[in-house]
């Protein structure tokens, strides 16, 4: 939208903070480059666009917005005389993509001084070849240390989330380890009971009951249901009770596998019946190695599953053998991701899920909202921690109109007023040194926003904070996006004439 061009008045140019120390020649040049025009209300420039000029406003109201997803965030408004936006990277030339990084619009008639990019690098050039370098060396210096620690950032997560995983499979592994060496202990001592009751004075008939009797007992095994504590202990008296009263010895140490394995006196009852008083003792103790075989057997069964469990896990989080973009259930990717950070959230958080199963699979870069998933859910520990005290870590997803939300919700001290616009910063961190790297929230916030044209958003009370993730339920329309540049959801590209603007640390725009 072009507005209508005014006289240029250098003396009107040279108040503004901005060229307050230009010379009259200067001002000149300026003045003779540029022109002074009026904008009625509405939109002065559209995101996207080839960044033709530099605007410094004069007077009136500037809007400044980014396009997320479909919708037009306003992330800027404000009526100080010399704030500047455009293109404030002209001077980068062709080494940056020249295009505006968001949208402008005034709200009420307003005049700008307007500068054509290629003469404000001209400008830039000639007039603070220093300041130019310096600036220079400041926008891809801070790239450069943003990609060097966003890798590093990376990689601690990698290795908290390889600690985590194999903290996780050592207790299953150690668990099918330790049952596997004691089921061979008991079938050396099955084969030694079977020998002594192959030697016995025992009739085909009596053998025969036995067999039938062990078959019974280990079908039983698989069918015991657990018990309270007060319930086993009472029932291991009972068993032990009656092992004494029929002269088995050590009744005191086979009744505990008796009870694990759902087995009562009326059932040992029918064993009695079954056999006769001479064989009851070498019955009872077969049927002791038969369920603690059966029982060793299952430990291992779930260990060895639980580790096939974790590993899947693990596939699902990385990703493995995956497209790097498809149509995901996004509680599988939060489930994968909580199993392989239990090791880090610990017994003194409580973790609840709250999930809607009825939302739709949406379209996505699984391994990138794992990324996502991780840096919230590790924000949330570390906060529930400095507490110094148990807490609860809410997972919830709901739809909100034609998207899908994902909340993190902690019951952490919250984040303070006054540094809660700067948490989506790069670098900007609460943690102590060597803890935080501060690029995982500005790391989550261009993956949700840049490459899933979602939102990402917090809202913080002491005792309450809430990260929430708002995800398109359909794939964008070609053409659209999350805008050009990539932002870190608090920068508007405004500038102030007090410190150069946020744009030295984001992406090209």
């Amino acid at each position: 939208m072009s507005g209508k061009y005014v006289h240029c008045d250098p003396q009107e140019i040279a108040s503004l903070f901005l060229f307050e120390k230009l010379t009259p020649q200067q001002l000149g040049q300026l003045c003779a480059e540029g022109r002074v025009e009026r904008f009625d209300a509405g939109p002065v420039y559209t995101e996207g666009d080839p960044a033709s000029c530099f605007y410094v406003m004069i007077e009136g109201t500037v809007v400044l917005s980014r396009r997320v997803g479909g919708d037009d965030i306003e992330v800027s408004r404000t009526s100080q005389r010399g704030v500047y936006a455009g293109a404030m990277q002209a001077y980068l030339g062709d080494r940056v993509p020249q295009t505006y990084t968001n949208s402008m619009r005034v709200t009420e008639p307003t005049r700008f001084f307007v500068l054509p990019a290629l003469a404000f690098s001209d400008f830039m050039q000639e007039w603070f070849p220093m300041a130019a370098h310096l600036l220079e060396g400041l926008f891809f210096g801070a790239k450069n240390t943003q990609r060097a620690i966003g890798q590093r950032e990376r990689l601690l997560a990698l290795g908290s989330l390889s600690a985590g995983l194999t903290h996780e499979l050592n207790n299953p592994a150690a668990a099918a380890v330790r049952a596997t060496a004691t089921l061979r202990e008991r079938v050396g001592k099955m084969r030694h009971k079977l020998a002594v009751i192959a030697q016995g004075h025992y009739s085909r008939e009596a053998i025969a009951d036995l067999i039938e009797v062990q078959e019974r007992t280990v079908e039983r095994v698989a069918k015991a249901t657990a018990l309270s504590p007060l319930e086993a202990s009472d029932r291991e008296d009972e068993l032990a009770d009656w092992l004494d009263d029929h002269g088995i010895t050590e009744g005191w140490r086979i009744a505990p596998t008796f009870v694990q394995a759902g087995l009562d006196v009326d059932w040992l009852e029918q064993v009695a019946a079954a056999v006769d008083d001479d064989i009851l003792p070498g019955a009872i103790g077969w049927l002791n190695y038969s369920v603690e075989t059966e029982l060793l057997m299952d430990e291992i069964d779930d260990s060895t599953t639980r580790i096939s469990h974790l590993v899947d896990a693990a596939k699902q989080y990385s990703q493995l053998d995956r497209a790097p973009t498809r149509v995901v259930d996004v509680h599988e990717l939060l489930d994968s991701t909580l199993l392989m950070l239990s090791g880090k959230i610990g017994p003194r958080v409580r973790v609840v899920k709250d999930y809607d199963h009825s939302l739709p699979e949406v379209p996505a870069y699984p391994a990138e909202l794992n990324q996502v998933w991780t840096n919230l859910v590790d924000n949330a520990v570390f906060a529930i921690g400095s507490t110094g005290g148990d807490g609860t870590l809410t997972v919830r997803t709901a739809r909100e109109g034609d998207r899908l939300l994902v909340e993190f919700r902690d019951t952490g001290p919250g984040i303070p007023a006054d540094i809660r616009g700067r948490i989506f910063d790069p670098f900007f961190t609460t943690k102590p040194v060597g803890e935080g790297t501060g690029l995982g929230l500005d790391i989550s916030w261009r993956i949700v926003v840049n490459k899933h044209h979602g939102s990402l958003q917090v809202e913080s009370v002491p005792g309450d904070t809430r990260f929430q993730v708002l995800l398109p339920l359909t794939a964008p329309e070609p053409g659209t996006g999350a805008g050009t540049g990539a932002g870190t959801g608090t920068g508007t590209e405004t500038g102030t004439g007090n410190a150069p603007g946020p744009e030295t640390a984001e992406e090209p725009a």
